[in-house]
């Protein structure tokens, strides 16, 4: 290939000696330095915004750390690899710390919390840099009926103002509109379409109903939602069939047919449970993310690997198959899951006359006393969260220590709390066994994820489960550090390229050239969750910076006040 010089001897001829060399000299070096293109010559490095200096690089992709510079400009990594010679407007010695791509939160509940406070506080501070929220059937939108009340309700009393949005674009719109510090996206939650279209009612929708909800689910989809979820546990998604599932679910474009599921149950039926999900994924030729893989109480435990198994051979048929789970004993959901489905059918109005109605109230205890005989006893059940000032006081007591308190049986407890709470009232549930928790986390296909929302010490309104604050650091801590479930390049890998993969986000989750700059720096030896299940409230030890496209949340350890997310619409070019 010719000089450039070369195409026009006069110009060069006119030249002075010390000039000529000067010129070269500085394109040789462009060359070797990688930085000429085609006709144009660069005397120098471009400056980076930052240098990540000299740390112990796990990209992702799970192969083994190696010693690099992690180099980031416009909110993107330019370069991995020595850059000893660079110059950067700020440089972050790394050289006694871990470096690995921004965790993925892909089961997550941060969504409309964030209008109240978009620092997110509790999950940035544990590494997390993008969350995918509507989950388990239930997403923010869109709204109708009394989802729409709720909705309502909800932003007038806790946010401030009127809810703006009734579908998924207006609510991305709205978190665009008012920033957040991580990146965000959203799943459309088949529950709420049920609600919106079919209502309460525990009956098959038919067929102008199910056409219904596949023209809502689709528009989800156009809006940017990045695939449908389930909550077969709860009201209304629970009175879905298979078939109306799989009807709806098929109607998504291929690239974001994902299903994910809180199976119809987790306990006493979940093999068959398993199965259901597998043949709804086959039917509607969908790929299935298990949500939050566990055996509840003690008489399921040994089903934990036998559900394994079941994956595993959807695996090998040729279904795409992945679960999510938090490394904790302890599950986390409404007080009223206790209670039986017919119990809650036609929603909270009906519900709350039910637990008036003194023979319904017999048929209730005997199957609520069902579970609590599977969790063990009353002092597995936590009380997490109330909606009013007058219960405040029971949350982080267990309903046998407030039994106890009040002199009054804890199945009488349970109902009067729901009663005064209207429904709103959560709960953790110590239901899994810690063996059964290492074999999920451990499984090829696991990904971690928090199943929880954001909080911040500054409003410890209530006792949320400690896997808000920690999920993420005590895997690594414990679960990878401690008992050595796996390496921690492959539990590094649960947290990034393997969501980021299923989900189809291509420029996320691997330490990689031209990849958005969500970046965790981590010290191995110290990292650890501080969260525990009386005080939640406590950020964890071992992460001093995070950096979301390229910005510093977290900063020596404390957050900025920076808002560098970006909301993720799966319809953007």
């Amino acid at each position: 290939m010719k000089h450039p010089l070369e195409e026009q001897p006069d110009v060069r001829a006119a030249w002075t000696r010390r000039e000529f060399l000067a010129t070269a000299a500085a394109s040789a070096g462009a060359v070797l330095t990688g930085c000429a293109a085609g006709r144009e010559t660069v005397t120098a490095r471009p400056a980076l915004d930052i240098l990540i200096a000299g740390g112990s690089v796990l990209d992702g992709t799970g192969k083994r750390e190696w010693r690099a510079d992690v180099g980031v400009r416009g909110g993107r990594i330019v370069e991995v690899g020595d850059l000893g010679n660079a110059t950067a407007g700020r440089t972050i010695d790394a050289s006694a710390l871990k470096v690995a791509p921004g965790f993925i939160d892909i089961h997550s509940h941060t969504d409309t919390e964030l209008f109240r406070d978009p620092r997110a506080e509790s999950k940035v501070h544990q590494g997390v840099t993008t969350e995918a929220t509507g989950m388990d059937g239930d997403s923010a939108a869109p709204l109708g009926g009394p989802s729409l009340q709720r909705a309502v309700r909800l932003f007038r009393e806790e946010f401030g103002f009127e809810c703006p949005y009734r579908d998924i674009d207006g609510f991305l719109t709205l978190l665009e509109q008012r920033g957040t510090t991580q990146n965000i996206l959203t799943f459309v939650g088949l529950g709420t379409l049920r609600e919106v279209v079919v209502g309460m009612e525990n009956r098959p929708a038919t067929q102008d109903e199910v056409r219904a909800m596949q023209r809502e689910a689709l528009r989800a989809i156009e809006q940017g939602a990045w695939g449908t979820s389930t909550g077969l546990e709860y009201t209304p998604g629970s009175f879905a069939s298979s078939a109306e599932l799989s009807e709806v679910i098929r109607i998504v474009p291929d690239r974001l047919r994902i299903y994910a599921t809180h199976m119809r149950n987790e306990d006493d039926r979940l093999l068959e449970a398993i199965q259901e999900a597998i043949t709804i994924a086959n039917d509607a030729g969908a790929r299935l993310q298990v949500s939050h893989l566990k055996a509840q109480y003690r008489r399921n435990w040994s089903k934990q690997a036998q559900a394994i198994e079941l994956l595993e051979k959807a695996l090998a048929s040729g279904l795409d198959v992945h679960a999510d789970r938090y490394p904790y004993v302890a599950y986390n959901t409404d007080l009223s899951a206790l209670f039986p489905l017919w119990a809650r059918e036609g929603g909270t109005a009906m519900f709350l006359e039910r637990l008036q109605d003194r023979d319904a109230l017999a048929r209730m205890n005997q199957e609520v006393l069902r579970r609590i005989e599977g969790l063990g006893s009353w002092d597995a059940v936590l009380i997490s969260s109330v909606a009013t000032e007058q219960n405040k006081d029971l949350q982080g007591k267990t309903l046998a220590a407030i039994a106890g308190e009040q002199s009054i049986d804890p199945f009488e407890v349970a109902v009067q709390l729901l009663r005064e709470e209207e429904t709103r009232v959560g709960m953790v549930g110590f239901g899994m066994d810690e063996a059964g928790t290492e074999m999920v986390l451990a499984w090829k296909n696991t990904m971690v994820a928090s199943d929880g929302g954001s909080y911040s010490p500054s409003r410890p309104t209530s006792r949320p489960h400690p896997r808000c604050y920690g999920t993420f650091p005590r895997a690594i801590a414990l679960y990878q550090r401690e008992r050595k479930i796996t390496s921690l390049p492959d539990m590094i890998r649960k947290m990034t390229s393997l969501p980021a993969a299923k989900l189809g986000l291509s420029d996320r989750g691997v330490l990689a050239p031209g990849n958005a700059a969500d970046i965790v720096l981590f010290d191995y030896a110290r990292i650890r969750d501080r969260a525990t299940f009386v005080d939640p409230h406590q950020f964890p030890d071992g992460i001093p910076f995070v950096l979301v496209n390229g910005v510093p949340v977290i900063d020596g350890g404390k957050q900025t006040d920076l808002l560098p997310g970006k909301v993720l619409r799966s319809n953007a070019g």
